[in-house]
């Protein structure tokens, strides 16, 4: 378990590998998941609402034949909705540890950038101030002219109900 004292160097051996990130937009924000987490991109689609669910999970799609859920990472993030433009797409990512506990759950966002690679000296520890949100932070990458917020994908889809969750299975 990471510490918030340690140095940053540490926390980029524990928490970052090198590698490739996809970067897209949130409001003015850019943020980063790995890009080994990503299965795909499609555009906005339909989204059956679900019944009882939390305000952030929109419902599910029906994705070639697999129903999996989709989650407004605006609202999980407690940001202002926004209305759906032509560059709002869902971003699909396989959590799970290993092979067995592996599911697929969609992810709203405004626009998806770039790929990015990014190497380990670019990392930096997440920022003590950031209280209740440095858990699905991360770290954070310094780019020539802007910073990357790095989500740790597992712990934003985490604390989802299982039961939810479930029916990305």
């Amino acid at each position: 378990m990471t510490t918030a004292t340690q140095s940053p160097a540490a926390a980029g051996q524990k928490g970052f590998t090198a590698g490739k990130y996809l970067s897209f937009q949130l409001s003015k924000e850019e943020y980063g998941i790995a890009i080994l987490k990503v299965r795909e991109i499609i555009g906005m689609v339909d989204v059956t609402p679900l019944p009882r669910t939390p305000d952030f999970v929109r419902g599910v799609i029906n994705l070639r034949g697999r129903i999996i859920p989709v989650m407004d990472l605006r609202r999980k993030f407690g940001m202002a909705p926004a209305e759906f433009t032509n560059e709002t797409c869902v971003v699909v990512v396989d959590v799970g540890r290993d092979a067995d506990s592996t599911f697929r759950v969609g992810c709203i966002v405004d626009t998806v950038s770039e790929v990015l690679s990014i190497a380990a000296e670019h990392f930096e520890a997440t920022p003590r101030c950031t209280n209740a949100a440095g858990d699905y932070i991360a770290g954070l990458a310094k780019l020539k002219d802007r910073v990357l917020i790095l989500l740790d994908i597992e712990k934003v889809i985490g604390d989802l109900d299982p039961a939810v969750m479930a029916q990305g299975n």
